[in-house]
């Protein structure tokens, strides 16, 4: 029978330590160990099939880019429209599902993410994409169970926001899905970013075509074995392999298209947008456009900073999963009289790292993803030596005999508008501009404007009015602001991400305002006793 039903409140799934001897060290490295002595076969799922082609291309290791993992079937033009008409045939049936119906699928894949499948993603999000133990186990695991969990509680208040009704009539709303499909794309560097952007659109009703990063598949792979397992019907989620252009080819002229939830590059994402706006008049409706994209993620240091806590976040920020995060430290503006010590820290710091595969639990730091990323930082590094403008702090060797490693590299610049304060390198590079310790607002509008990015930023200061200074001039500048601590490591329902400016649409993953954008609301009026008169009484005499 029908009623208005309280979901299961979300808490934070907790973190695992990890630690020598727990059961959950254990676990992964059984995990591991299976993964590394199989081949698996990733096809793509379109309706009710598994499509495999000719077309298998090898997905390795990054931190060992002999050892392949498994193959992907890459698919063509003919799949993505194959998977389009899957999610069409299965929209009615998913759109007229009851709510709690539908939202207890996405319960089920978080507990069996807890459970049963948490070595397994978190096997697969390390080896496949070079991550530790505890970068994996914060990503794949906990953060893509509190998506699922708090979303689903998001998606009930949503439900449950009503109008009023005056004396004689009811008044409803209605939060329909978008009348057509998604279109999800999706990055490589975090598995629980890969699942969320499909999932959302999905809780809400709608049904999604799911493109996947190449170097992301082992893990969206395991990924779909959980949707599905957890009862989720076929063609509400269709995963592609397929090349970019060549997917976005038939997307974006189709004319259900509804909207698209990206995570990627700006360029990328600008080119996107673009093209939408070049089909409009070829769509039934105007596309919902969400998209998360790049950085260039700022600290900025008052004199009054405590230099320990800012060299530790420095570190952390810029160096967890080899800097590349959304949101990693890649720029950084001290003052010079705490430069000596965070220099000094920071340096003895990165001398303590080890370096290496993500099997051996005491490597801190792993390798970039693949030899286009490797290339493309060694390029800003090789440059930054060549520069008289820029001193190599620390690190600033790369090798790719074994896997795509690149050494933890801090550069320090006399020029506020050198290249890597201003381009996002998505790697492990930090760049440090040291201003005088007087010119602390001066430094400030540098931070706000040398970059045409605004997802992340941090302020660290124990003046208070520094810290205030630095909150409200620096407004625009970050969607996620913190003060006294390093820019990432949002947690669901507890910092809402997202940024603004060449950062995205600001429409805050892991927050009801990501869910509001997957809806299409309809307005129900309903008079009891309806008038049988035109006459108003001012017509009397």
């Amino acid at each position: 029978m029908p009623g208005f039903f309280s979901v299961p409140s979300p808490q934070n799934e907790p973190v695992k330590s990890y630690a020598p001897q727990s059961p959950e060290r254990a676990a992964v490295q059984a995990a591991l160990a299976q993964s590394r002595a199989q081949v698996v076969e990733m096809p793509m799922y379109i309706g009710q099939q598994q499509v495999t082609t000719a077309q298998r291309l090898p997905v390795v290791c990054p931190h060992n880019h002999q050892h392949v993992l498994g193959y992907l079937h890459e698919g063509d033009a003919t799949h993505v429209a194959q998977a389009i008409d899957a999610a069409l045939a299965a929209r009615n049936a998913w759109a007229n599902m009851a709510w709690e119906h539908r939202l207890t699928i996405f319960l089920k894949a978080a507990d069996l993410l807890a459970g049963p499948y948490r070595a397994k993603i978190n096997a697969a999000t390390m080896l496949g994409q070079s991550k530790n133990v505890y970068q994996a186990e914060i990503d794949a695991a906990c953060e893509m169970i509190d998506f699922l969990r708090f979303n689903v509680q998001f998606a009930t208040d949503i439900y449950q926001q009503q109008p009023v009704s005056s004396d004689g009539i009811w008044n409803r709303l209605e939060y329909r899905p978008l009348e057509g499909f998604i279109f999800a794309l999706t990055p490589f560097n975090f598995t629980a970013i890969a699942g969320n952007l499909p999932a959302s659109a999905a809780m809400m009703g709608n049904v999604v075509v799911w493109k996947p990063a190449y170097t992301q598949a082992l893990a969206a792979n395991v990924l779909m074995a959980v949707f599905r397992e957890a009862g989720l019907p076929d063609g509400v989620i269709n995963l592609v392999y397929v090349d970019g252009p060549a997917a976005g080819d038939v997307v974006f002229s189709h004319p259900d298209f509804a909207g698209i939830h990206f995570t990627g590059s700006t360029k990328v994402f600008q080119t996107i947008w673009k093209t939408i706006g070049n089909n409009i008049p070829n769509y039934k409706t105007f596309p919902r456009i969400v998209g998360e994209t790049g950085g260039k993620d700022f600290v900025v240091a008052h004199q009054s900073a405590d230099a320990d806590a800012l060299a530790t976040a420095l570190v952390r920020g810029a160096f967890e999963y080899q800097g590349q995060k959304c949101s990693a430290a890649s720029r950084a503006y001290i003052p010079d009289n705490l430069w000596p010590a965070v220099k000094q820290k920071m340096i003895a710091d990165l001398k303590s790292m080890k370096m290496g595969g993500v099997e051996d639990f005491s490597n801190f730091i792993n390798a970039v993803i693949d030899e286009r990323s490797f290339d493309k930082i060694a390029g800003y590094i090789d440059r930054a030596k060549a520069d008289s403008s820029v001193e190599i702090i620390a690190g600033g060797n790369c090798d790719k005999t074994l896997g795509y490693f690149v050494e933890p590299t801090v550069l320090q610049t006399t020029d506020p508008q050198y290249a890597t304060l201003c381009e996002e390198i998505f790697g492990p590079v930090l760049t440090v501009y040291v201003y005088p310790a007087a010119d602390f607002e001066a430094a400030l509008s540098l931070v706000d404007g040398t970059s045409p990015y605004a997802l992340t930023g941090a302020v660290f200061a124990q003046d208070r009015y520094a810290i205030e200074l630095a909150t409200k001039h620096l407004t625009n500048a970050a969607g996620n602001f913190y003060i006294n601590d390093k820019p990432t490591g949002a947690v669901v329902g507890q910092q809402p991400f997202g940024g603004a400016r060449a950062s995205g649409t600001n429409d805050k993953a892991g927050s009801v305002l990501n869910l509001l954008r997957w809806v299409s609301p309809r307005t129900i009026k309903e008079t009891f006793v309806s008038p049988k008169d035109y006459r108003y009484p001012f017509l009397g005499e």
